[in-house]
């Protein structure tokens, strides 16, 4: 069974305790304020851990600037194989 997961977005930029102030944090700073992004995600591109990452969620989500929402479903398998294909076949 697959599990519906979230994503999140700032709504503004925090003030953040210097415990928040190492790169991995303004990375994942950065990415929530361009766009919706999962946990997962947030993890993967900032270099920081899983629970680093619910550890930062938790502090914006105090501070009320975290705006969340159900991710998208995934595109079913088959459609993106055909769209990969057919971007490829297009470059040739």
């Amino acid at each position: 069974m697959k599990t519906t997961s979230k994503e999140f977005k700032l709504s503004g930029w925090p003030e953040l305790p210097a415990a928040y102030r190492r790169t991995s944090y303004r990375r994942m700073l950065n990415d929530l304020s361009a766009r919706y992004v999962s946990l997962p995600d947030l993890a993967h591109s900032s270099g920081a851990s899983r629970g680093e990452v619910r550890g930062l969620l938790r502090e914006l989500a105090g501070r009320g600037v975290l705006q969340e929402r159900m991710a998208p479903p995934a595109p079913p398998l088959l459609a993106t194989l055909r769209r990969w294909l057919s971007g490829f076949l297009s470059r040739g």
